[in-house]
């Protein structure tokens, strides 16, 4: 039987959605999304072993397809994917299985064989994408481009651009949470090989979540073999981009924990003592021997507490890496963004440097001082580098530091109240390594002037530099006995006290007294009034004068952190004009009676018009 359709006409298109219509589409899809990866990611949670099909079901959704929502489901399944890896993940690197086929297993092993190479997947192609994400490739907005704007949320999102950096943002802290998180799982590496290019960034929600996430790692790590990784990678990265980095970079070397090297032992003894029981051994004893070693060496890798020799030798490895790369950012010619950096780093690790190293180090120092291109900040780490070199490794070495004691000399007064106070800790580890730990070493001239040039500085300082300053005049008062020839007014030979002579050796210091303790002694802080009260005195232990017992037992560092109220905050806002009632105040006559009778004259005689002659 035929159908007449001739009668039929065609159905209509459905009228199109208003935008309210539209934003509520988007809302309900959106929902959905977000109860499903909820939904996943807590069967997951709850029983990883079982549930690695729904891992791989939320890794399918970072390619949502939805032209209305795939952003958000992206962004929320890479966040959720970088929890659970957290939590799921095992403390210890999976090592790749045997085939199944080849060895007979027990059912047990091979159901936690099969769920470990699952995990290692999803986790390895999980990592990709972020790459692909962090690198700004196609993995984030796939072909989705010449869409030009969408509209998310109500507000326009450029696909090319804004988009694309808010998910490269997200997924570099994804990469960052995992390499802090589980620095020994797999392809640790492969995260670190994508993370460290992306330190050179200008975006700073890209580079600093990496500096800072390497900085955790170079903390927390105690074997020292990531540290060697990551401290190579970085090298490598300014050797190519000709040191035209951000200083932060190379500020990440400073958060390394090293304390102590391989200092090169000759262990030929010991190899030829185990060479000649090897030879007393029968062929038998020896392959036993052998076995034993190779187990000892892969249970102490097993073990929680590293090698200690091992560990010294990858510290050590880290320490050449960090110098080879100071050393070469030194060498350039012109004045490196990276000195202040290098500088410091350099004072903090000079106790690792090699002795043999010490004169050309020495010389480049005094080079760079002299060049008068240093700020006084950067002076003060080349100070403390020099004399932490000579008082440790160096102290046996023939070298006269005169320029470095007339450097620190002439450099104290350029920190003030201001902007410059944050630098007074850096004063006080110079002065601690330049005077106290070189009792011997300094003349009477010298540590005179530093008393007095110290007791000035105070008068510049907020309170609590004020304090620490103090104490450590106080340990030189203690230390030095002719220190009580400030407390004299009588002059001790020829000549007048400089004060504006950057010698601290002739500018005559004996001649002159501590007058600036008398106006401590009346400061608007109590404990400062408290301290120079102390000190005046000439730091009495007993009696008048004496300070408690908890400000004798702090040191100058604790003492700039306890009295430490963080920035000062000036109120420049100025008041409300107050309104005040004027009354008008009526003048019944001139105040002066002489002045209203000339007036009075002045006016009678003057005619109302003045005859020009023009008639």
């Amino acid at each position: 039987m035929e159908v007449d359709t001739s009668d039929q006409t065609p159905a209509e298109p459905p009228p199109p959605l208003s935008n309210e219509e539209l934003s509520m589409q988007r809302r309900e899809k959106l929902l959905e999304r977000k109860q499903t990866i909820a939904c996943l990611a807590s069967a997951v949670m709850q029983n990883p072993e079982d549930n690695m099909k729904k891992l791989k079901e939320l890794r399918l959704m970072l390619h949502e397809e939805d032209s209305d929502v795939f952003i958000t489901v992206r962004k929320l399944a890479m966040v959720s994917m970088m929890e659970l890896f957290k939590d799921i993940i095992p403390g210890y690197r999976i090592r790749p299985h045997m085939d199944v086929k080849l060895v007979k297993l027990k059912q047990e092993t091979r159901s936690l064989q099969d769920y470990e190479t699952s995990l290692l997947n999803n986790y390895r192609l999980y990592l990709e994408y972020l790459e692909s994400v962090a690198k700004g490739g196609k993995g984030q907005v796939k072909g989705r481009q010449k869409h030009g704007r969408k509209r998310e949320n109500g507000a326009s999102v450029d696909m090319t651009e804004d988009t694309s950096k808010a998910m490269s943002e997200i997924a570099v802290q994804c990469l960052c949470q995992m390499l802090v998180n589980h620095p020994h799982f797999n392809y640790r590496n492969n995260i670190i090989a994508v993370l460290i290019p992306l330190m050179c960034k200008k975006s700073d929600q890209i580079s600093d979540p990496i500096c800072e996430a390497v900085k955790t790692v170079f903390k927390t790590d105690k074997s020292g073999e990531l540290s060697l990784e990551i401290v190579r990678l970085i090298s490598r990265l300014l050797k190519n981009r000709d040191n035209n980095v951000d200083r932060k970079v190379l500020d990440t070397f400073l958060s390394l924990r090293i304390k102590e090297v391989f200092k090169g032992e000759d262990d030929t003894q010991k190899k030829l003592m185990r060479k000649e029981k090897m030879l007393k051994w029968s062929r038998r004893e020896r392959k036993r021997q052998k076995q034993m070693e190779k187990l000892e060496k892969e249970l102490l890798e097993t073990k929680a507490t590293e090698n200690k020799k091992a560990q010294l030798k990858l510290h050590t490895e880290v320490i050449q890496a960090v110098f080879l790369t100071y050393f070469r950012i030194l060498k350039s010619e012109k004045k490196p963004p990276l000195l202040p950096s290098v500088l410091e780093g350099l004072a903090k690790f000079s106790h690792l440097i090699n002795v043999e190293f010490f004169d050309d180090l020495f010389e480049v120092l005094n080079q760079l001082i002299d060049s008068e291109r240093l700020s006084y900040r950067e002076t003060l780490h080349c100070v403390l580098t020099a004399f932490t070199i000579l008082t440790g490794q160096g102290s046996a070495l023939n070298i006269d530091p005169i320029r470095f004691y007339k450097h620190l000399y002439g450099v104290l007064l350029k920190v003030h109240a201001g902007s410059s106070i944050e630098d007074i800790a850096l004063i006080l580890d110079c002065l601690d390594v330049v005077v106290s730990r070189r009792k011997r070493q300094i003349s009477e001239h010298r540590i005179l002037a530093y008393i007095k040039r110290l007791c000035t500085l105070c008068l510049q300082l907020l309170p609590h530099g004020s304090i620490a300053t103090l104490a450590m005049c106080k340990t030189l008062i203690q230390t030095y006995s002719r220190s009580d020839l400030l407390y004299d007014n009588e002059m001790q030979g020829s000549g007048v006290y400089l004060p504006e002579l950057d010698d601290p050796e002739h500018c005559h210091a004996q001649n002159t007294a501590l007058w600036e303790l008398n106006m401590l002694t009346k400061h608007y802080h109590p404990t400062v009034r408290k301290y120079s009260s102390h000190v005046v005195r000439q730091a009495p232990t007993t009696g008048e004068g004496q300070l408690t017992v908890e400000l004798t037992r702090k040191t100058h560092r604790e003492l700039l952190k306890e009295f430490n109220l963080g920035p000062v905050e000036v109120a420049t806002s100025l008041p409300e004009k107050v309104k005040q009632s004027k009354k008008a105040v009526k003048l019944k006559g001139w105040q002066q009676e002489d002045l209203g009778m000339m007036m009075e004259s002045v006016l009678t005689t003057t005619p109302d018009s003045l005859n020009t002659g023009n008639t």
